[in-house]
């Protein structure tokens, strides 16, 4: 169960660490090997799905593609909160929500110094974020050096950048130099990235972090290039999409946008992938590209995030690190977000900080064998700072994702169970099925063994039965 599995934590950490430190080569004081670099590029509401390859998508990736073949593509890849702020924080802090503070978005997140950024930063590292933040509460913050960016000195945020042309900021060593460059906002973000990689190619390891917005709202704003490779008459819709969304031209337009913006966020990770080759750093550099939650785009009638549906909550991971990570494998491993921080800490060879909630996966990065979740917690605690805010239509719940199921409940009662080996659209809800009350009580039994792990106040306190 999570809690007995959270619990050997330490040892994992402790086994994965000295692993880490032999695929470093050592640390003999005869000749002591540079640590690896890390670049962890992001975008927003991009789903699994929405791959090339995948069933019913026609995305055009071919960088995304090229990671998958010289790295490792994690096919079970869950977003624990499929929200915006709620994702960054556990990213950032290696926390559960009620252990961070951040529960929706609209909320800052406080340091305690053991953010992502303070730990690369303790080891030596040059530590960089470039994009969209959204964990400074509300409004454009300009954040001094210190605890407000969690280890991160060179700093590059932006702020309103869900339209992605033009009028996007950022703040630029001051809170008087405020900048307003004219662009697609994520090939400026991408521009400021590639300046700190080829600015520190022959200094001390670096940590940089790219958050791009795209393929986020607005969907309508897509580079023509892109645009012109999807036909909206012509798309290819999941099963789950019901023929009167698919007849709805606005429907049509966002999905062509979508589908854009990712192909648009791909040419900029081929543009960093690139400089990574050109300056001799790609031998020695962690490259991740994943994203925060995903887009329901028409799927169970729903558009947006913060529900439990695979489109909502599963989302790509590739990780890519020549000679440490075996090129060419898919991992069936369940990563949440929770674990992304212990495991690439460790993978770094770097100390993972006893704050963190999640587990280290780090060997099955490796090709090894991880001791990992059975199962990952899902969530929409509060939708306060949501659109529309509590009459958003997104319902609060809790819920599991495994291998093979997913299982969502309201707090007075069941909602959801799919068999996703069986339905991989989930297209028919078990919830009801006399057949499987006994796995639903089992997986009801996950939610609640969660529920205590993350030290969530949710009272679920009507039997599955």
């Amino acid at each position: 169960m999570p809690t007995s599995r959270y619990c050997r934590r330490q040892f994992l950490r402790a086994a994965a660490g000295t692993a880490a430190l032999s695929l470093l080569g050592g640390r003999d004081a005869e000749a002591e090997p540079r640590q690896p670099n890390l670049l962890y590029v992001f975008s927003d509401q991009h789903r699994d799905c929405s791959l090339p390859g995948e069933p019913f998508s026609d995305i055009q990736a071919p960088n995304m593609t090229r990671l998958a073949k010289e790295g490792v593509r994690f096919r079970n890849c869950i977003a624990n909160y499929p929200v915006c702020s709620p994702y960054r924080a556990t990213l950032i802090t290696g926390k559960w929500p009620y252990h961070s503070g951040v529960i929706d978005n609209g909320i800052r997140v406080v340091s305690d110094g053991n953010s992502f950024g303070d730990v690369f930063r303790r080891a030596g590292y040059r530590t960089g974020y470039v994009g969209k933040w959204h964990l400074q509460g509300r409004g454009g913050v300009y954040e001094e050096p210190g605890l407000g960016r969690h280890g991160f000195d060179w700093w590059r945020v932006w702020y309103r950048t869900n339209n992605h042309w033009d009028t996007s900021f950022y703040f630029e060593d001051s809170p008087d130099a405020k900048r307003t460059p004219k662009g697609y906002n994520a090939t400026l973000m991408a521009d400021q990235a590639l300046d700190f990689i080829r600015r520190n190619r022959d200094a001390q390891p670096w940590c940089l972090f790219l958050s791009l917005n795209p393929p986020h709202s607005n969907f309508l704003d897509a580079p023509d290039e892109q645009k012109q490779l999807y036909d909206p008459a012509a798309r290819p819709w999941r099963p789950n999409v019901a023929e009167r969304r698919r007849q709805n031209e606005r429907l049509r337009a966002t999905a062509q946008g979508y589908s854009a913006h990712i192909t648009a966020v791909d040419k900029e990770l081929g543009r960093l992938l690139g400089a990574l080759d050109e300056t001799g750093q790609a031998q020695n550099t962690i490259v991740v590209y994943t994203a925060d939650h995903g887009e329901m785009l028409g799927s169970h009638d729903r558009t947006g995030k913060r529900l439990p549906w695979e489109e909502s909550c599963r989302v790509p991971f590739f990780a890519r690190w020549p000679g440490a990570i075996p090129a060419g494998r898919e991992v069936e491993a369940m990563l949440g977000a929770i674990d992304i921080m212990p495991s690439l800490c460790s993978l770094a060879g770097l100390p993972v900080p006893a704050t963190c909630d999640g587990l280290d996966l780090s060997a099955a990065f490796r090709g090894g064998t991880a001791q990992e979740p059975e199962s990952q917690f899902l969530m929409h605690i509060d939708k306060h700072h949501a659109s529309g805010g509590i009459n958003h239509p997104a319902p609060l719940f809790r819920g599991v994702r495994t291998k093979r199921y997913t299982y969502a409940r309201w707090p007075d009662g069941p909602w959801l169970l799919y068999d996703n080996q069986e339905d991989p659209f989930q297209q028919h809800n078990l919830i009801d099925d006399p057949t499987r009350k006994a796995l639903a009580s089992e997986l009801d039994g996950l939610v609640q063994d969660w529920l205590k792990t993350a030290d969530d106040p949710c009272d679920l306190t009507l039997a599955n039965a």
